[in-house]
Formats: structure tokens, sequence, C-alpha cells
């Protein structure tokens, strides 16, 4: 006995869709491999920002950085991963100061 046409095209549909979830999985890590090996030492290691929020969270919950310390320092932070603006410099920040200097020529 045949298998009737609506289960071969619903296997083809099925087919199609592994497919394409493979070739998005694809795309996915090539730009990644790819977006590290763009970037070059320039840009700071992720697993190491992370390890450096970590640090922060739990000096934070532990009271050893104030409130205003530990905002300005995220921000920091998730701007050197690319996920927000750069913080405003703080006043005896020096270097925060040069760095926007810097920036804005």
């Amino acid at each position: 006995m045949a298998s009737s046409p609506q289960s071969y095209q619903k296997r083809q549909r099925e087919l199609r869709k592994k497919e394409r979830k493979a070739e998005k999985q694809a795309i996915r890590h090539g730009k990644t491999a790819a977006k590290k090996e763009d970037d070059g030492s320039d840009a700071p290691d992720e697993d190491a920002l992370l390890e450096e929020f970590r640090v922060l969270n739990e000096s934070f919950a532990e009271g050893e950085v104030s409130q205003d310390d530990f905002d300005h320092r995220k921000a920091e932070i998730f701007h050197a991963m690319g996920l927000g603006d750069a913080p405003e410099p703080r006043e005896g920040d020096e270097e925060a100061v040069d760095e926007a200097a810097e920036s804005a020529d």
C-alpha cells in the first residue's frame, strides 16, 4: 500500500524545517566565530567581563561597594560588552575624563 500524499508532504515540511534550523544555527555560529576573529585583541574578552561583573555583584551584595560605584562600574562593563551606552565620567576619575576627551576628538 502506498503512503498518502499528505504524509509525504508533511515529511517534506518537517525536513525543510530541520534544514532551515540547521542553516540558522550555522549562520549564528559562523557569525560569532567571525566576530571574535574580526575583533582581534582590541576587544575585551566577554568571559572576562562577565567574571568581572560577577565579582562586582558579590562585592556589592557584601556591602563592599557603594550603589553609585556599582552602577557606574556595571555601566562600564555593559558598554565594553556592547550592551549599553558609556557612563558619564565622574569627577576625580581621570582615566574616564581622558577617555571621554579622546573619543570626542
